[in-house]
């Protein structure tokens, strides 16, 4: 695959806390709640207000209980679910993300197609998995920062799930980073492991989202600044794939590791 774009290089990284930021994220919006898109629904902007919209299937991977139906969760502006369950079959979630583009100040809105499967359903049942591969444009490698062995198992996922996408993108994440206190991944393990993967690695929280005034509520606004960078990130990384393959970039890749 291409070389990662810097972070920032791409997408103007802080536009969405701008005054025309904020009126693009209205439409994904209401009452300061966020809104939830079902696969065919779009939001609706103003008819004065045309942009494209970049649409793209990312599959989300990782061991069991490292946070991947709960990173899918924040990044929806759902509720993340405080008990862990493993996620039987399939589930899809749709997020839409606006955003401005560094090289030609234009505004695309970017649908981001999230796919997540529990890992025994994976093992049980063969066409899970490709089901899971096939036509994705991104995977998403998720980690714990407070379970050692599913950093360890990084190498492990991305070969047996990227082996043969070469011109997919890769991220990283490391979920309960915020847990610093029971981490088991010190900050030279990532640096080495960003030295031989050359990968885009991100991180998260695992708090619990800010509640509006009734206390019960989840600020969407609060909630869409807290992973705001994880959104960039892959449109940032997905646009960058787009140029390259369509030929308006050039294709500098990197070597992976064996």
């Amino acid at each position: 695959m291409a070389r990662p774009p810097a972070p920032g290089s791409v997408i103007v990284p802080d536009w969405h806390e701008s005054a025309e930021g904020k009126e693009y994220l209205a439409c994904i919006l209401r009452k300061n709640r966020r809104r939830v898109f079902g696969l065919l629904e779009r939001p609706v902007l103003p008819p004065p207000v045309a942009i494209d919209t970049a649409s793209y299937k990312i599959f989300v991977s990782g061991k069991s209980g490292v946070g991947k139906t709960a990173l899918v969760a924040k990044l929806a502006g759902l509720e993340v679910p405080v008990v862990h369950h493993e996620t039987t079959g399939i589930q899809t979630t749709v997020v839409f993300w606006p955003a401005k583009l560094q090289a030609s100040d234009r505004v695309v809105m970017f649908r981001f197609e999230f796919w997540d499967c529990g890992e025994s359903a994976l093992k049980k049942f063969d066409h899970m998995l490709p089901a899971c591969k096939e036509k994705t444009d991104a995977f998403l490698f998720l980690f714990s920062f407070t379970d050692r062995a599913s950093f360890e198992d990084l190498p492990g996922q991305l070969a047996r799930v990227a082996g043969e996408a070469p011109g997919v993108v890769r991220m990283v994440i490391g979920s309960k980073f915020d847990q610093y206190m029971q981490t088991d991944v010190p900050e030279r393990d990532l640096t080495a492991f960003r030295q031989a993967w050359k990968l885009p690695l991100l991180r998260v929280k695992s708090v619990p989202g800010r509640r509006l005034a009734d206390g019960r509520t989840l600020d969407g606004r609060a909630g869409l600044a807290d992973i705001a960078h994880v959104l960039n990130g892959l449109a940032e990384q997905l646009w960058h794939q787009d140029q390259v393959a369509a030929g308006l970039l050039p294709n500098t890749s990197e070597n992976t590791p064996s």
